[in-house]
């Protein structure tokens, strides 16, 4: 059972800005009705330049649904500069997560919106600004991925397997005829993985005046209430066991702070402290895992004390 966060359930429910635009400035078009998602995105531009109105139609899920209707919602008062800007995963961080298996879906509503800002500079029968849109390749056919898209889907999120590109993305989730070039995907993208941790633990270059710091003092520990000792320790081992090596190999961490009412209060630590995208690593795999092996009630808030 995935779980989905309140806003996922509302924009499902309540999906917003749902339809066509009328003359709308650009139209873009995603997916395989016959593959079972596919997805339409249209957007008006005002006298400034900016998104004045946008809206979807959408053949897929519940988080399809949600996370085109969330897009339009975000796209809205750009410009195609800003809002090109948009990544999968501000889409989901927008919804408070979604499940690993169904991130595909933001990755859909960002490649509609890319598929629209294109018609709308062929429209005007002007060349795509550089840097604007990436230039993309089509790797799955049945799901019309770009070779881009998967990439940037394995480097960010450290994919290791097709199956985890599948959720991800949805590529090779057809007829399995790109599953060879995921392959070799998986392969490139992880010996360049491999070369940046390589150079990340390397030691610094001696430097001369330096001072070696003394080591910080352990946090205080926190006295948690008997009754919780429990879930407080099980909290623990799952942090240990799969949330730690998880963030540490993007050179992050993550402390248990305190445990009350069936809150999770963690401190991110080191490259996770400062890293944008820490609402998505609290919904996407913090509080993910500590629902999947604790308590699929518990919720996770990040502080910085």
């Amino acid at each position: 059972m995935w779980n989905y966060s309140e806003k996922v359930f509302d924009h499902f429910m309540n999906p917003r800005n749902v339809g066509e635009v009328d003359h709308a400035d650009g139209i873009g078009e995603v997916g395989s009705m016959a593959c079972g998602d596919a997805l339409r995105l249209s957007f008006r531009l005002d006298a400034d330049g900016r998104i004045a109105e946008a809206r979807f139609q959408t053949f897929g899920c519940g988080s399809a649904i949600a996370s085109s209707s969330v897009l339009t919602e975000m796209v809205r008062g750009k410009t195609l500069e800003e809002a090109a800007r948009i990544t999968n995963e501000d889409i989901a961080a927008e919804l408070d997560g979604l499940p690993r298996e169904k991130m595909h879906c933001s990755v859909m509503g960002r490649e509609a919106l890319e598929a629209a800002m294109v018609d709308y500079f062929r429209k005007q029968g002007r060349d795509v600004p550089c840097g604007l849109l990436q230039q993309s390749t089509l790797l799955c056919h049945c799901f019309q991925v770009t070779k881009e898209t998967v990439r940037d889907a394995i480097l960010t999120h450290r994919l290791a397997e097709i199956e985890d590109v599948t959720n991800f993305t949805k590529a090779g989730g057809g007829c399995t005829d790109c599953h060879h070039d995921l392959g070799d995907l998986l392969r490139d993208c992880w010996e360049k993985l491999a070369a940046a941790d390589a150079a990340a633990t390397a030691p610094p270059a001696p430097a001369g005046g330096l001072v070696e710091l003394a080591p910080l003092a352990p946090r205080p520990e926190v006295a948690h209430a008997p009754a919780d000792a429990g879930v407080v320790a099980r909290i623990r081992a799952v942090l240990d066991d799969e949330v730690v090596p998880a963030l540490g190999a993007d050179g992050g961490g993550i402390e248990l702070v305190r445990y009350e009412h069936g809150r999770v209060y963690v401190r991110l630590t080191g490259a996770c402290a400062a890293c944008r995208k820490s609402d998505a690593t609290i919904k996407g795999i913090v509080e993910e895992k500590l629902r999947e092996f604790v308590a699929d009630s518990l919720q996770v808030v990040e502080v910085n004390h």
